[in-house]
């Protein structure tokens, strides 16, 4: 069975600006696959693409088997997809969003009725079915969104930035609902800035200025790499940063709350000669042990590597 998404030297550009710049990468069926960057990475651009409503500059991509520009309709048979700004309709009630994308998406009479009960269940959105859409909340307009996007059920989910703006619960309601859709056999693209919910995702490729940097699940990335992360707890961290940044073999140091994060080349630092380290430089720390590196920590060291490798 082939990949339900395959991408191959995929390039956008806009005038002389390119915003996507040769990605490759394929999506496994019944995966949860992240694109992870930040604002302007290019995470929107790729997806758009991947839907049919954008078309690239060069390269492939086939989606469900079809290609983005010669089969955009097929594609579109077979994927749900919520933008950014959903395009729900304000004015109507919960009840007649689902009734209106079930029509849509040409959802047969005989079968509305049920995929809706279940969606409300899934969503919790049942005893508000009377609400229009524009009196819901931020995470609630998100889950009739994601409703909206699953009633034709799809082969496909893409989700762009799902969790954008919405409050810590419905985050966590919204993920659940997405890892409840694996059962299902339903396959899931989202893009997000957010590094804890690239955790939660089967594999991730972190993007920056439309370059995939790397790509692998979660636990794997944080264990490559020739490199050890030092967490250190000390009074005023922001204060020591630029004292400290001159330290024998330092690779990176970032501020993380009230907790600095080191890196060093593996196996060139333990952690008491930093600590000695650190008190010849007069900070005296609160506490200092080796940490797994989270994948931020990754992240922004790829980023320094792509600039300092232009």
């Amino acid at each position: 069975m082939p990949s339900a998404i395959a991408v191959k030297d995929l390039v956008k550009k806009f005038a002389e600006t390119t915003a996507v710049d040769g990605l490759s990468f394929s999506v496994e069926r019944g995966e949860i696959f992240g694109l992870v960057g930040p604002d302007g990475a290019g995470k929107t651009t790729t997806m758009r693409m991947l839907v049919g409503v954008m078309s690239p500059s060069s390269g492939t991509a086939e989606v469900a088997g079809f290609d983005v520009v010669r089969q955009a309709e097929e594609i579109k048979k077979r994927i749900g997809y919520m933008s950014q700004k959903f395009s729900l309709y304000g004015e109507l009630t919960v009840q007649e969003n689902l009734d209106f994308f079930a029509d849509l998406y040409l959802v047969p009479p005989h079968e509305k009725v049920e995929r809706q009960k279940r969606l409300l269940q899934f969503s919790k959105l049942g005893p508000f079915v009377d609400r229009q859409a524009r009196h819901l909340s931020g995470g609630m307009k998100q889950k009739l969104g994601l409703s909206c996007a699953l009633i034709h059920t799809p082969e496909i989910l893409f989700l762009d930035e799902p969790t954008t703006g919405v409050d810590p619960v419905s985050r966590r309601e919204l993920w659940e609902i997405v890892y409840d859709l694996l059962e299902e056999h339903v396959t899931v693209f989202v893009s997000t800035p957010y590094m804890d919910e690239a955790e939660r995702c089967s594999r991730v490729a972190f993007i920056h200025q439309g370059k995939i940097l790397a790509l692998d699940d979660p636990k794997q990335l944080k264990s490559s790499g020739n490199r050890e992360v030092f967490e250190v707890k000390i009074k005023n961290p922001r204060q020591w940063r630029e004292g400290l940044e001159g330290l024998p073999g330092l690779l990176e140091l970032e501020i993380f709350g009230d907790k600095l994060h080191l890196s060093f080349s593996k196996g060139t630092m333990e952690e008491k000669g930093l600590g000695v380290l650190l008190s010849g430089r007069g900070a005296t720390a609160d506490s200092v042990r080796r940490i797994v590196p989270s994948l931020e920590d990754l992240f922004i060291s790829l980023v320094k590597n792509q600039a300092a490798n232009g």
